[in-house]
Parts: C-alpha cells; sequence; structure tokens
C-alpha cells in the first residue's frame, strides 16, 4: 500500500511559509537565512536556503531565477531533502 503525503501541510503561508516563483510555477516554501562570522570573525556572512516541493522546484539549476517573497534571487544549487519530497534551494540574492 502507497502512502500519499500531504506536503501542504508542511508548507503554509499561515504560519512560516513565503510564496515561492520560479518561471510559471508558483508554491510555498521556507526561507531560513542563517548568518556566521567568517574570515577570523571579521566579516557576518548570511546563506540563503529555500526548503520547498521538489516536485515544484527540484528541477531548477545554477542561476535559474526565482522570486521568494518579493525577492529576487539566483539558485546556487538544489539538494533532495531525505525521501526527495522536499529540496532545499541554496540562494543567491540579485
Amino acid at each position: 500500500m502507497a502512502f500519499a503525503e500531504d506536503l501542504d501541510a508542511f508548507l503554509n503561508t499561515d504560519e512560516f511559509g513565503v510564496s515561492v516563483t520560479a518561471g510559471a510555477t508558483t508554491g510555498v516554501g521556507i526561507l531560513d537565512m542563517p548568518s556566521e562570522f567568517i574570515a577570523d570573525g571579521v566579516v557576518l556572512t548570511t546563506d540563503y536556503k529555500l526548503m520547498c516541493e521538489s516536485s515544484k522546484f527540484g528541477d531548477l539549476l545554477h542561476g535559474d531565477a526565482v522570486t521568494v517573497d518579493g525577492t529576487a534571487y539566483t539558485v546556487r544549487n538544489t539538494v533532495l531533502i531525505d525521501d526527495g519530497a522536499f529540496c532545499e534551494l541554496m540562494l543567491q540574492k540579485v
């Protein structure tokens, strides 16, 4: 018996999800912006990581444009998470 996942339960704009658009595809994702000090604690840098549905955004490639919560980004890389239902997009702010 196959298990049918309801991914919408995880991605919800009423909670902490944000709108995501890439080309003609729209959906919801969770944007994470962790900061860290680099260069011996002299420089503070921020990475942009978006968790979203692989079926909608998992085929994005390096350099593809994506808009997250109204802000333009380009994709640095795409990584599948666990069983592949979700992916993480590493992003670069435009």
